[in-house]
């Protein structure tokens, strides 16, 4: 009995003693978070009046950087207008002088070039730059970047060669012979030249490719030459198929009938008579042309039993 009594003694005076315990390590827990809110608090408070100082401080610097931004935007965009205006202007001037449309399209390319340029020029100078530092900027940038594109620059060269010397303009259909290219010349561009082919493909050819390989300019002339062969097996008659031939040929409304028509023997192969026919077409109706007179040839060789052989073998046997 003594004994219990002595322990519950214990209890309750150790118990006090772990309660001060606790609230003491409680409150320097609450004491480090306040000293913690309080530094990150003053570090808060004293960036924000940096920032405010350094703000109240360049405020007339902001405030002329903000107009001077702006003055170049306004600039940027009258300018704008200025540009299209001249480009415009110069494009019409051209116009009425029957200027080349591909001269003209190069032309436009390099004014907007140009003076977009020497805008920037002007902008780079309103916002303090020398205009000493932009020159040898762009000499030093214009060395790297030739030196970069001599492709590029090649084929800026082979533009200028096509206008100087007109192999082909707008509208004309052109062959590139080693590179198996061609269409209709659609727009010659600083570097690039647009061609658009038959089934409607657009082709971008560098101009230097189209300077330094052979074309063909199948549209140079209002003219163009329907050149046809056809072979006859030798049982036909030759003369019939001939009169047949210029018969057709001069009722064709396309062919030109002031030029000369002719019609001959082109070969003795070895299972036809080859036939061959020139006439001169107008070059717009060329392949109208010879797709229809081909056509007309096979339906009226057949009504008239004219034979048009294809390659066989015949084999005779031979009886003892």
């Amino acid at each position: 009995m003594h004994f219990t009594a002595l322990k519950w003694m214990q209890k309750l005076v150790t118990f006090p003693v772990l309660a001060a315990t606790s609230d003491t390590a409680t409150n320097d827990s609450i004491n480090q978070v306040i000293d913690s809110t309080q530094e990150v608090t003053q570090s808060t408070v004293d960036d924000v009046n940096q920032f405010v100082q350094y703000f109240n401080e360049n405020i007339p610097n902001l405030i002329a950087f903000g107009l001077k931004v702006l003055i170049a935007l306004v600039f940027f965009g009258i300018g704008s207008k200025i540009i299209k205006w001249i480009r415009k202007l110069v494009g019409r001037s051209m116009e009425r002088g029957n200027v080349d449309l591909g001269v003209r399209q190069f032309v436009d390319s390099m004014l907007k070039f140009g003076l977009y340029a020497i805008m920037l020029f002007m902008i780079a100078t309103k916002f303090g730059v020398e205009s000493s530092s932009v020159a040898a900027l762009i000499a030093s940038a214009g060395v790297a970047i030739g030196l970069a594109l001599q492709g590029s620059l090649a084929n800026f060269a082979g533009g200028i060669l096509i206008l100087l010397l007109k192999p082909f303009v707008v509208g004309d259909y052109i062959v590139v012979n080693s590179e198996g290219i061609e269409g209709t010349v659609k727009l010659i561009q600083i570097f690039y030249t647009r061609l658009t082919t038959i089934d409607n493909k657009t082709i971008i050819v560098p101009n230097g490719i189209l300077t330094d390989n052979s074309l063909t300019n199948v549209t140079a002339r209002p003219e163009r030459q329907l050149d046809l062969k056809v072979g006859i097996s030798y049982d036909s008659d030759l003369k019939k198929a001939k009169e047949l031939i210029e018969q057709m040929l001069y009722g064709d409304d396309d062919v030109i009938q002031d030029e000369e028509i002719k019609v001959f023997v082109d070969e003795l192969a070895d299972s036809s008579v080859v036939i061959g026919l020139r006439a001169w077409v107008k070059t717009d109706a060329y392949w109208a042309t010879r797709w229809r007179v081909l056509e007309e040839i096979k339906l009226t060789f057949d009504a008239e039993g004219i034979e048009i052989p294809y390659n066989q073998l015949t084999v005779h046997m031979k009886q003892d």
